[in-house]
């Protein structure tokens, strides 16, 4: 498995940010029973870089906690089946692995949330961490159904870690 961290924001973290995004995304790939080494790539920056990424790719001009990018289109999502059969590869020549995407977490404002939603740090990076993988999966919260499958998968995987609010 290859997970690829950079970390860009001023602010500097006070705890382990790359074991607890590691732990977070390999509880994910477990949970979506994902049967293949995957790689996935994160970058921690601030409210300045994700605004010009998400002006960039989303046309909206604001920061935003987290952004998405996944590699993979699927079918169904959390659907593995048929990767390896696609005319697109979605497996990295040299490794084999997976390529699920990529995830951009603005730190400053996952303070500001952190301390909105009266919880930890590490409890908000773990959640957007979560979030976001879960779109890389594939899934989305455009629809109330929709929404609240997806919180119940990414509530299900830190309840696992004991990441509670």
């Amino acid at each position: 498995m290859t997970i690829n961290i950079e970390y860009e924001a001023n602010k500097k973290l006070n705890f382990d940010y790359e074991a607890l995004v590691e732990k977070v995304i390999v509880a994910c790939l477990y949970y979506e029973a994902c049967p293949y080494e995957a790689e996935v790539n994160v970058l921690l920056t601030n409210d300045t870089e994700i605004q010009l990424i998400n002006k960039e790719y989303r046309d909206i001009d604001k920061p935003t906690d987290v952004l998405s990018f996944p590699s993979i289109e699927f079918d169904r999502e959390g659907d593995f089946s048929g990767l390896e059969e696609s005319t697109v590869s979605y497996f990295h020549p040299e490794t084999g692995e997976l390529i699920l995407g990529d995830i951009v977490i603005s730190v400053d404002r996952a303070i500001v949330q952190a301390e909105e939603y009266g919880h930890s740090l590490e409890r908000e990076i773990a959640f957007l961490t979560a979030h976001s993988m879960f779109h890389l999966f594939g899934y989305d919260h455009m629809e109330d159904s929709e929404r609240i499958r997806m919180e119940e998968k990414q509530n299900n995987v830190l309840n696992q870690l004991h990441i509670l609010r």
